[in-house]
């Protein structure tokens, strides 16, 4: 069996890899400062750096399969999701395209009946 890798796979991958790279040079740069990693979070340090990385990797992968998965679905404007999260938050934006995603699941699985 073959494997085939498309070009969404492989921006998932990147950004796995990158994730991974970044936050890990934080982690591993706090722990060779010797640093207080659970009081950095709550003053500054490596900690906050990891963190801030962390969720702004998930952002972005969250961002492409929001744009991916509603031009699948034919929602529309699933752009305004992405664009919301740079004005609110993406902890609000992409729960509330889940919800709506699941709603024109249930859309389209009526419609198949």
């Amino acid at each position: 069996m073959t494997r085939h890798w498309t070009p969404l796979a492989v921006v998932y991958l990147c950004l796995a890899v990158a994730g991974l790279a970044a936050t890990w040079f934080f982690n591993v740069l706090a722990i060779v400062q010797l640093r207080d990693f659970l009081g950095d979070l709550v003053s500054s340090g490596p900690a906050v750096s990891s963190i801030t990385v962390d969720l702004l990797v998930v952002a972005v992968a969250g961002s492409v399969f929001v744009i991916v998965e509603a031009r699948r679905l034919g929602m529309r404007f699933g752009w305004l999701y992405v664009l919301g999260a740079a004005i609110t938050a993406f902890a609000f934006t992409f729960p509330l395209f889940l919800a709506m995603r699941e709603r024109r699941k249930t859309e389209i699985a009526r419609a198949i009946e």
